[in-house]
């Protein structure tokens, strides 16, 4: 299995528009951060982990000309906003496959209501086809997917595994009983917003104790704003098992 990191950033990703903020005039390109996602790849199947506004540069950056779906954590834009373009991948494949909670279904239809209305489509429109997850595993190609149900604030998110990977976003609370799906697994990529507390995301010393706690082998700290530091100045501060991802990493599981 190939993970590749998409985007790395927060919602408003790093350079922020028109900030002097010292990590935002970086030149270290690990500090150039586009919206979250994840491409998820194994024997002949490609996933993607959310959708953001980012997605045609992601997808283009990366060389992806097939996808064989799209699965959302939630309904936020940072993670849903590229949808409309799916288009050349749906011009190519035909109707592409969503994965989400009902709730965020509902979401997209209100964003996308063209994407999803069946009433004079117009024809350069996209087709999906829903697929509603709930707190159960769910099959994606010849994989089982386990979704890990955490809290964004007051607004539950999904993470999910892939075997022996999984992958957590705007996580600020796991109950106990979702952890417990998180045992043996060998690489855990989990959200680290900034230094400070925060009231819906992990800022770093909330993401170390959670990584501490599931004892993965490696883990790596994604969904990063400018306020979390120069990454080549915070990753030497971490843990010897604990990376900082950065756009474009590809690792192997």
């Amino acid at each position: 299995m190939e993970v590749t990191f998409l985007g790395t950033g927060t919602s408003q990703g790093i350079p922020i528009i028109g900030s002097n903020h010292p990590v935002c005039l970086s030149e270290d390109p690990r500090d150039k951060r586009l919206r979250v996602s994840v491409l998820i790849s194994w024997d002949e199947y490609t996933y993607v982990v959310d959708c953001g506004p980012d997605f045609r540069q992601q997808m283009l950056s990366n060389g992806v000309s097939r996808i064989d779906g799209i699965v959302f954590t939630h309904e936020h834009a940072d993670h849903t906003m590229g949808l409309d373009d799916i288009r050349p991948f749906f011009f190519r494949q035909g109707d592409i496959p969503i994965y989400a909670h009902k709730r965020v279904l509902q979401a997209l239809r209100l964003r996308f209501d063209y994407i999803f209305s069946s009433e004079n489509k117009y024809p350069g429109a996209p087709c999906v086809i829903e697929n509603e997850l709930k707190n159960q595993s769910f099959r994606l190609g010849d994989l089982d997917v386990i979704p890990i149900n955490t809290m964004h604030n007051r607004l539950q998110v999904f993470g999910f595994r892939f075997r022996d990977f999984a992958y957590l976003t705007d996580v600020k609370t796991v109950e106990q009983k979702e952890r417990v799906k998180l045992k043996n697994v060998k690489v855990l990529v989990v959200s680290a917003l900034r230094i400070e507390p925060h009231h819906s995301h992990f800022n770093l010393e909330e993401a170390l104790e959670f990584i501490e706690e599931i004892q993965p082998e490696t883990a790596y700290l994604t969904h990063i704003s400018h306020m979390l530091g120069f990454h080549a100045e915070v990753e030497k501060q971490l843990p010897k098992n604990v990376y900082i991802a950065y756009d474009n990493l590809k690792i192997t599981i």
